[in-house]
C-alpha cells in the first residue's frame, strides 16, 4: 500500500484535497468516483524521513487499543448514534496518535460519502481484512450495529486468549532463560577455576569430570563460535522464511513439534472456527469467509489447506468432505461440519466447536505450566548433581590417595 495525494471536486462542486492509502492511482480514482466526485489529479506522496515511521513500534496500534476502539464504536452505533458523530467522539478518547489520526481521516471520508468499510480499508496496518469484510457485510445486510457488536466481542475474546497464553508461558520462558545464563557463567568462569586443581594433580579423572572439563574448555576457547553459530542460525531461518517454501517448512515444523505443536494447532483452530462463525453470522458467503480466514490464521500450512477448501467449496463440495482426512485437522472438526450442514446451523456449530477448543487450549496451557515448574526443578537438580559429582568425585579420590 502506498500513500497518494488527490485533487477532486465533490458532488456539491467544492474542491477537495487530501491523502489516501491504496495500491495505485487507479484505486484512488475509483474510490473517489464511487463518491460521485470528479477527479482532477492523483499523485504519489514523496516520502520523507520520519522517526516514527522508520521505527515501527513507535507508531503501531496495539491490540488492546483496537479492542477498546471497537467496543466503544459498537456501543455508540448500537445506541443509534450516527457513525460520523461516533467517530468524532472517539477521536478525543483515543490516546494513540496513529489511531487517533486514522479515526479522524475515517470520519472525514465517511462524512464525505464513503462507506465505513471503504474508509477502514485505507488503513490495512490497523484494521485487518477480517475486520473490514465484517463491516462491509454489516453494511450490506443492514445489520452494522450487530456486526460491530460481534467484532468487539470477537476481538475481546481473541485478545484475552492471546494474553492468557503469553502470560502462562512467561514464567517458563524466564526460568529457561535464567538457566541458560547460569549454565554459561558456570562453564566459562566457575568450572575452569574448580577443575584447575584437578588437572594439575595429574590424577586419573572420571568420565563425567573429563566431559565437564572438555565442555568448559570448548565454551572458553570457542565462545565466539557459539555466538556466531546462534546468530547465523537466527539470520538463516529469517532469510529462509522470506521464501514461500522456507516459510511453509517453518510453519510445518512449528506444528510438528511435540507438545507445543499440538497446542499451536488448537490455537489456530480456535482462531479459524471463531472467525469463520463470526463471518457466517455476519452474512458473508462461505467461500469468501474461507478466503478471509486463510489470511487471519497466519500459517502457511493451514493457509494452503484453506485455499484448496475454497476451490472445492465453490465446486459444490461440502465442508465436511473438504476437511476430512487432512493433516492437522482433528477428526472431530469435519464430523461437526456434517452436523452443521445437515441442520443448516453451521455458524452455531462452529461457535460451539470454537468454545470446545478454547477450553481445550486453556486446560492444556494450565497443565503445561503446572508440569513445567517441577520439570525445570528436576532438570536443575540433575544438572547440578552432574556438576557436583564431576567436581567432588575426583577431589575425594585425590584426598584418599594422599
Amino acid at each position: 500500500m502506498s500513500l497518494f495525494t488527490y485533487h477532486a471536486q465533490d458532488a456539491k462542486g467544492s474542491e477537495q484535497r487530501g491523502t489516501m492509502e491504496a495500491q495505485n492511482e487507479a484505486a484512488i480514482a475509483s474510490i473517489l468516483m464511487e463518491r460521485g466526485w470528479k477527479v482532477f489529479s492523483v499523485a504519489p506522496v514523496v516520502k520523507r524521513f520520519r522517526l516514527d515511521t522508520q521505527i515501527e513500534f513507535l507508531s503501531r496500534v496495539r491490540a488492546k487499543e483496537l479492542v477498546i476502539f471497537s467496543r466503544q464504536l459498537a456501543v455508540m452505533v448500537t445506541a443509534s448514534v450516527p457513525i460520523v458523530q461516533s467517530l468524532r467522539t472517539l477521536i478525543d478518547q483515543t490516546t494513540n496518535v496513529t489511531l487517533r489520526t486514522a479515526i479522524s481521516a475515517i470520519a472525514d471520508d465517511v462524512e464525505s460519502g464513503a462507506k465505513l468499510s471503504q474508509a477502514l480499508g485505507q488503513y490495512p496496518k490497523i484494521f485487518s481484512n477480517f475486520y473490514i469484510n465484517m463491516v462491509r457485510s454489516g453494511e450490506t445486510s443492514g445489520k452494522l450495529d450487530e456486526v460491530l457488536e460481534y467484532l468487539a466481542t470477537q476481538q475481546e475474546k481473541d485478545y484475552d486468549f492471546v494474553t492468557k497464553v503469553r502470560g502462562a508461558m512467561m514464567y517458563p520462558a524466564f526460568i529457561l532463560g535464567g538457566l541458560v545464563v547460569v549454565a554459561w557463567i558456570m562453564m566459562v568462569y566457575v568450572i575452569p577455576k574448580l577443575t584447575n586443581i584437578l588437572t594439575e594433580a595429574h590424577t586419573a579423572l572420571p568420565l563425567s569430570t573429563r566431559i565437564l572439563v572438555g565442555t568448559s574448555n570448548f565454551f572458553v576457547q570457542y565462545w565466539w563460535f557459539i555466538i556466531f553459530l546462534v546468530i547465523a542460525t537466527i539470520v538463516g531461518v529469517r532469510i529462509a522464511i522470506r521464501f514461500p517454501r522456507g516459510d511453509y517448512a517453518w510453519d510445518w515444523f512449528k506444528l510438528s513439534v511435540p507438545i507445543f505443536g499440538s497446542l499451536l494447532q488448537e490455537i489456530i483452530l480456535v482462531r479459524f472456527l471463531q472467525s469463520l462463525a463470526t463471518l457466517l453470522k455476519g452474512g458473508v458467503p462461505l467461500p469468501k469467509a474461507l478466503e478471509i480466514v486463510s489470511e487471519i490464521v497466519n500459517n502457511r500450512v493451514y493457509g494452503a489447506l484453506f485455499t484448496t477448501a475454497i476451490a472445492e467449496v465453490r465446486d459444490g463440495h461440502s465442508m465436511a468432505s473438504v476437511f476430512r482426512g487432512k493433516p492437522f485437522i482433528p477428526p472431530m472438526v469435519p464430523q461437526m461440519f456434517v452436523v452443521g450442514e445437515h441442520t443448516g446451523a453451521l455458524d452455531s456449530i462452529l461457535g460451539t466447536l470454537a468454545q470446545f477448543y478454547t477450553r481445550q487450549v486453556d486446560n492444556r496451557v494450565t497443565n503445561l505450566v503446572s508440569l513445567i515448574e517441577p520439570l525445570i526443578i528436576v532438570l536443575m537438580g540433575v544438572g547440578v548433581g552432574i556438576m557436583v559429582t564431576a567436581v567432588l568425585l575426583p577431589i575425594y579420590n585425590l584426598a584418599g590417595s594422599i
